[in-house]
């Protein structure tokens, strides 16, 4: 009985890897503005972007190519997607801006039924948002 459990412990292990690979994606962004990323400033610049998921929570890493510099993100809530954006197919993410400030709202893998949002400071009493979307480009071999 010793072996069998010893074997199934290790086919479960493995099939665990290999699904947790099968999820993580990585794309490249341009983002020609200032942005916040969770707590963080990030300066304008080319972006790799990996998605993964931690325990079952998608996880968003974002670090610039130049500086190396990163902020590492929880999805908070599924979203559906744009419309748009499922015609297109292309992988998206999204700012909420005002006042000359954005930070990063939504992120869309390009495939999936779901968009994930992303915590962001609230906007003023007399203050109006508006979003701005930038493709991503799939890396290859992805």
């Amino acid at each position: 009985m010793t072996k069998l459990t010893t074997r199934l412990t290790i086919a479960t292990v493995a099939l665990v890897v290999t699904a947790g690979a099968a999820l993580a994606q990585t794309m490249t962004a341009r983002i020609p503005f200032e942005f916040r990323a969770g707590s963080r400033v990030m300066e304008p610049g080319t972006y790799r972007v990996e998605s993964s998921r931690l325990s079952g929570a998608p996880v968003v890493r974002l670090q610039n190519a130049h500086s190396g510099r990163q902020a590492l993100l929880l999805a908070q809530v599924p979203v559906d997607p744009e419309k748009a954006w499922i015609a297109e197919g292309n992988p998206k993410l999204a700012f909420a801006c005002s006042s000359g400030r954005c930070a990063l709202a939504e992120i869309w893998a390009g495939s999936g039924s779901y968009a994930y949002t992303f915590h962001r400071p609230k906007l003023g009493k007399d203050e109006d948002a508006y979003l701005r979307v930038i493709p991503m480009q799939r890396d290859k071999g992805e």
